[in-house]
């Protein structure tokens, strides 16, 4: 991403000329209590509360301003027995919190870490409260974009994770103008340095052409996931990468470091997609053109959806989504087709979210994931299904329309689909975060393959992967909380005595 790229997505301005102000001149030969590479949602936190206990903090980033995936994120988080919980009269405890986690996961994420994660969160959200965010008037909620919990937890400001960012940004500047954090941005961590022992001692970084060396007591990677780099993603997720919506700096850079000093990754196994959207062009991962409601919830479907073999795979009223999503994970490409007739086009709701009805059929003459046909066979030729399939298929359905009985259990059954053209919307399933992470222990220290910790090393945030604190499920705010959660938990954790006294 080009810096001035990256500029943009900062509000107004404000918080780059933020980032500005905070640079920092480092001392030659400082030795660190604290060295933290990455300052996001993870990273800020831990550098802090680390700092605000009288730590010396070194605070790393390769990016020209502080604030990582915050800058993209909703910022969606979860935390059960919080003051905004209790203000509301709802009652809740991180044991029921860790129960829905569990249950929503299917017992797949990570337990040691997702207990953690739920003991730490009230404390956390209280906290950022504290600092001035304000979440949303009707929150927190049961969620409806993922699978509810049983409990009204979740939450987030009205501007996303930039409201995270936000009221992070005074603290941080205390910090570095008292002295106790100094601030690197632009500046990458190339290598872990080691002892004879194996015990990570400090960081080589490079910055403006020229590398430099920094020692510390504990080193702390907070540096992100890798989903904007397509060929590490297929490589560790085992598919490709569709739909590029990822922060430009997270290319996997900390499980390199990791890895180097005999760290592993895990969590390949948990790896799933969304229901999907319209991509741009199949020059993946391609941007985001649009995305189909497919929630029954907010729009009950007219249309069918099919694989390439022209097979309905899902009931298209399914209530759950945790169901769609699974069962579209094991269409081949992650690939659907959502299939439909003039007269739904024409009466229905308009199914894409945000577009009018015109703008719907203007896709049809302009985007390649849209196709019209006069016929059934013509459509499905046009889209690359196979013939045979979505012919038969949509007689099925139509038969099941017209008997009020479908063959998947569909209640809603408006219309049959056989008034000419005919079309459909190529819709992609895709992962806008990283499932495989670096594995750590109770403490988050970064652990080898024998489960042993590599002395002074630890690890938080999507470094982590989602397949440890979501396991195959999308869990609400079981990203961005625990990234939080796990930073304060380390600032609050780590050891100090600085080495330079």
């Amino acid at each position: 991403m080009r810096r001035r790229s990256f500029l943009h997505y900062l509000a107004g301005g404000a918080l780059a000329a933020f980032a500005t102000r905070l640079r920092a001149k480092i001392a030659p030969g400082t030795r660190y209590d604290v060295i933290i590479v990455g300052a996001g949602t993870a990273g800020l936190p831990a550098a802090i509360v680390a700092a605000e206990r009288g730590a010396r903090v070194l605070l790393l980033e390769a990016a020209p301003a502080v604030g990582g995936t915050l800058f993209l994120s909703t910022g969606q988080m979860s935390a059960a027995g919080t003051r905004l919980q209790r203000s509301k009269g709802i009652e809740d405890s991180p044991q029921q919190h860790y129960d829905d986690v569990m249950r929503i996961s299917r017992n797949t994420a990570d337990p040691v870490l997702v207990r953690l994660a739920v003991n730490e969160a009230a404390a956390t959200f209280d906290w950022l409260m504290d600092l001035g965010l304000k979440p949303l008037p009707e929150h927190p909620i049961l969620g409806a974009a993922h699978e509810p919990y049983s409990v009204a937890r979740y939450a987030w400001g009205a501007n996303g994770g930039r409201d995270i960012l936000g009221v992070l940004t005074a603290p941080l500047a205390a910090q570095v103008a008292a002295g106790r954090i100094d601030l690197a941005l632009d500046t990458s961590v190339t290598a872990l340095l080691t002892d004879r022992d194996g015990a990570v001692s400090g960081v080589r970084v490079k910055s403006a052409d020229r590398e430099t060396i920094h020692r510390g007591r504990s080193t702390v990677l907070t540096c992100g996931g890798y989903a904007a780099n397509a060929q590490l993603f297929e490589a560790l997720s085992g598919y490709r990468h569709y739909g590029d919506m990822a922060y430009g700096y997270s290319k996997g850079a900390g499980i390199e470091l990791a890895l180097a000093v005999g760290g592993y990754v895990r969590g390949r196994e948990n790896y799933l997609c969304n229901f999907g959207s319209i991509l741009v062009n199949d020059l993946y991962p391609a941007k985001i053109l649009g995305r189909f409601n497919t929630v029954p919830q907010d729009r009950p479907p007219w249309e069918i959806y099919v694989n390439v073999d022209g097979k309905r795979f899902i009931c298209e009223d399914e209530p759950s989504v945790d169901r769609r999503e699974h069962a579209l994970l094991a269409q081949p490409d992650l690939r659907c087709w959502i299939i439909f007739d003039e007269a739904i086009l024409a009466g229905a709701p308009p199914g894409v979210r945000n577009w009018s009805r015109d703008d719907i059929r203007e896709a049809f003459a302009t985007q390649m994931m849209f196709t019209r046909a006069d016929s059934i066979a013509k459509l499905a030729d046009a889209c690359g299904i196979d013939r045979d399939g979505l012919l038969a298929t949509v007689a099925g359905y139509n038969e099941g329309v017209r008997r009020g009985r479908d063959a998947l259990g569909r209640k809603h059954l408006p219309r049959p689909i056989v008034q000419p053209p005919f079309y459909a919307i190529r819709h992609q399933g895709h992962s806008v975060t990283s499932t495989v992470g670096v594995a750590v222990d109770g403490q988050l220290r970064v652990i080898r393959p024998g489960g042993a910790p590599i002395r002074n090393l630890y690890a938080a945030g999507e470094l982590l992967g989602a397949g440890q604190t979501m396991g195959n499920a999308f869990v609400g705010g079981m990203m961005v909380t625990p990234a939080l959660s796990f930073g304060r938990y380390l600032g609050r954790q780590l050891p100090l005595a600085a080495m330079n006294a």
